[in-house]
């Protein structure tokens, strides 16, 4: 079998993110990454934790080409790879194949007592926020997955605070942030970041300094899910999901709950099924439906479960991946890819290998703190990193690009005089929200947009091109 990979974000590459990763020459090696596990843990869409696992890329490029997937079911057993707690490593709890014999360890890396500097990346999203700080050697140091809950400047809060109680704030200075995500813009304003990007251009830069020779990503995530096509390190194509939850992290929590499983439970329960059900995944509405009927005419949990992750997968091939060629290797990414069942079913419908790094759910925060890490030379020099430094701002969800912006202002004073990040200075953040409906297709979607000094500074609620919100520079 050839090797795949599952990343995600949202958003759209720019042509500055399309024309070099700066990254590239780095060396692909993190202390984050496992090296040669068999399968993930079983996670929810979006779990709190999860030991992930993973495998060797291998050379080579075979190729799947999605959307002409065999959607027949297979009759073959899904045990027998061992219980994710089985291969639970002594080092960091990182869940690993039977005989693993190369394991980085996932555990934070002490840091010198001397002053380290170092960078702060935020991914936030409409279900979780992520966030991580990485050394100068592009080491993750502390690391955090919590829940937006619908309030992303709270959850930014919250997750700055995590992270600044996982270090100690003398021996650690944050020279550079950078934000990703639906809210970026908003969060970037509150942390002064020097780098503002999509989630498209996050994902691919972490990942490619990770797994230089990856060429698929996918990536699913609470609400939304994404495929990158890559060629020598460089996003080259793209497509996203962000109309339909059905396949999602969302999705398939509202089904554990149906099911009254813990969606943690998915994964593992979907390995013992020797018969998966088949089951209409490409709308939310008819899969539920499609669920009672197989639980009213008595079909076994486990069989219900493993049809859940292959119509995860089966649906996300013949939408997101339509029209694209998958090849290897492939890296899965976000929330969902922490469940073995999907990652299980993805192997199956592409008939090749599959890689899930052990912070593969913190990719996009991992990739926008390479991004502040090499923005931070320039943003270090005059202005900081709260003032002009020529950072790229991303755009919003479903716009096209916004090549050329520049870092968010007014936020916290991060670099302005030589300072370190401040983490206790978002707490005094203030701004306003509005809300209005769109009326330029029939979703008719409610837009939030946020407000200070009288701009908008950041919008999300479009699910479409024609909502996007033009902000303030």
């Amino acid at each position: 079998m050839k090797d795949s990979f599952i990343d995600g974000g949202t958003g759209c590459p720019d042509a500055e993110d399309r024309r070099e990763n700066p990254l590239a020459d780095k060396p692909a090696a993190c202390s984050n990454t496992v090296c040669a596990p068999e399968r993930t843990h079983g996670e929810e869409g979006l779990t709190r934790e999860g030991a992930a696992s993973a495998r060797p890329a291998a050379s080579g490029g075979s190729s799947h080409p999605s959307g002409q997937t065999d959607g027949a079911a297979r009759e073959e057993s899904l045990e027998g790879q061992g219980s994710a707690q089985e291969r639970v490593a002594a080092s960091g709890g990182q869940s690993v194949s039977p005989g693993q014999e190369r394991v980085a360890a996932s555990a934070t890396p002490s840091v010198p007592p001397e002053q380290t500097d170092c960078y702060l990346g935020i991914d936030i999203g409409s279900i979780s926020t992520k966030g991580v700080i990485i050394d100068a050697e592009r080491r993750i140091i502390a690391r955090t997955y919590l829940w937006t809950e619908g309030n992303p400047a709270d959850a930014a809060r919250r997750v700055v605070a995590d992270l600044g109680s996982q270090i100690d704030r003398d021996a650690v200075r944050v020279r550079a942030v950078g934000t990703t995500g639906s809210a970026r813009r908003l969060v970037g304003a509150m942390c002064g970041a020097a780098v503002v990007k999509n989630e498209i251009t996050a994902h691919a830069v972490g990942t490619t300094f990770l797994h230089p020779d990856v060429r698929t990503i996918l990536e699913i995530g609470g609400q939304d899910s994404k495929i990158i096509c890559v060629e020598n390190g460089i996003a080259v194509d793209y497509a996203m999901n962000t109309l339909c939850a059905a396949g999602t992290g969302a999705f398939l929590s509202s089904q554990a709950h149906r099911l009254g499983v813990e969606v943690e439970e998915f994964g593992e329960i979907a390995l013992t099924s020797k018969k998966p059900a088949n089951i209409a995944a490409r709308c939310t509405v008819f899969a539920e439906s499609d669920l009672v009927h197989k639980i009213q005419v008595g079909y076994a949990r486990e069989d219900i479960i493993a049809g859940l992750c292959r119509a995860v997968a089966t649906n996300y091939l013949n939408n997101v991946g339509k029209g694209k060629q998958i090849v290897a290797p492939v890296v899965f990414q976000g929330g969902v890819s922490k469940n073995v069942g999907v990652v299980r079913a993805f192997e199956d419908e592409l008939g090749m290998d599959v890689l899930v790094d052990a912070d593969g759910h913190l990719m996009g925060a991992f990739g926008v703190a390479l991004l502040a890490a090499e923005a931070a030379p320039a943003a270090t020099r005059g202005a900081g990193v709260g003032g002009a430094c020529g950072a790229t701002a991303g755009t919003g969800a479903g716009s096209a690009s916004a090549a050329g912006g520049t870092a968010a202002a007014g936020g916290v004073s991060a670099n302005a005089g030589g300072e370190p990040f401040d983490f206790d200075a978002l707490r005094d953040f203030e701004f306003a929200t509005r809300e209005v409906e769109c009326q330029k297709c029939a979703n008719h979607c409610e837009i939030i947009c946020v407000y200070r000094d009288g701009a908008i500074i950041d919008s999300w609620g479009n699910r479409c091109e024609k909502g996007a919100v033009k902000t303030a520079r």
